[in-house]
């Protein structure tokens, strides 16, 4: 499967168009964001699991980045909230389940080879730094090798400068309403820029959090390998 795979293309998809298809895993489900490969691929989804599902004991041969949405989601290692950021390097393992349900962002085989790092970050814990321009605040949550991922902040009537994301961009709108000046996105939002991209983000009288990746695109991630050779010729 190839979905939204063209990294040289804008990508936008509104929570009205959220269509969850059911796992190979019964009471578990996804919203296929982008996805290359099969069953195993380089993937974003949004997952859902139901109360008492979950899945077998599996290993991330490609890794494994998580952030918590909504409910507890749990594997033996332990129980892990809303708000929680989890990352599993290539070659973990784990049983992953939910007792009550929960929904999860989900990103599968992007992680550079030499990322070796495991993360467990309980974000509502965490100090936040002030962002490059008043209204802004940021809460790093991973970098390596030039790509970057954090939880940004936006007051309302918040305005940044039009910038170039190098690297291309992906966000997922948590809560409020993010603008740019091609469209407005509210909590549920999922927007992916190419490289090279530019825009002049802001917010209304809403302001906004949102999750943001930067500088992954083209970085030469393991999942890249499933992309179509005519798209991994053309970035």
């Amino acid at each position: 499967m190839q979905l939204n795979s063209d990294f040289n293309q804008r990508a936008v998809i509104l929570p009205e168009q959220y269509q969850f298809v059911d796992s190979p895993l019964s009471g578990v489900s996804r919203m296929m964001l982008d996805r290359a490969g099969g069953e195993v691929a380089r993937a974003t989804s949004i997952v859902r699991y139901a109360a008492g599902s979950g899945y077998s004991s599996h290993t991330h041969d490609g890794g494994e980045e998580i952030l918590v949405l909504e409910g507890v989601f749990s594997d033996e290692h332990g129980d892990y909230p809303a708000g929680t950021y989890l990352r599993n390097p290539p070659g973990t393992s784990h049983q992953p389940f939910s007792r009550d349900g929960c929904t999860l962002l989900v990103k599968l085989w992007q992680f550079a080879g030499s990322d070796q790092q495991q993360l467990v970050i309980d974000t509502h814990a965490q100090q936040w730094r002030p962002g490059l321009v008043p209204g802004l605040s940021v809460l790093p949550l991973h970098e390596h090798d030039g790509v970057s991922t954090a939880l940004v902040r936006w007051a309302p009537n918040t305005h940044f400068n039009r910038h170039m994301h190098v690297g291309g961009e992906e966000i997922l709108v948590l809560e409020g309403l993010f603008c740019d000046e091609q469209g407005q996105y509210p909590a549920g939002s999922w927007l992916r820029s190419p490289r090279y991209s530019q825009h002049a983000p802001f917010t209304g009288a809403e302001g906004a959090l949102i999750y943001v990746k930067v500088g992954h695109l083209g970085a030469g991630l393991l999942g890249d390998k499933f992309i179509t050779s005519e798209q991994a010729t053309s970035q």
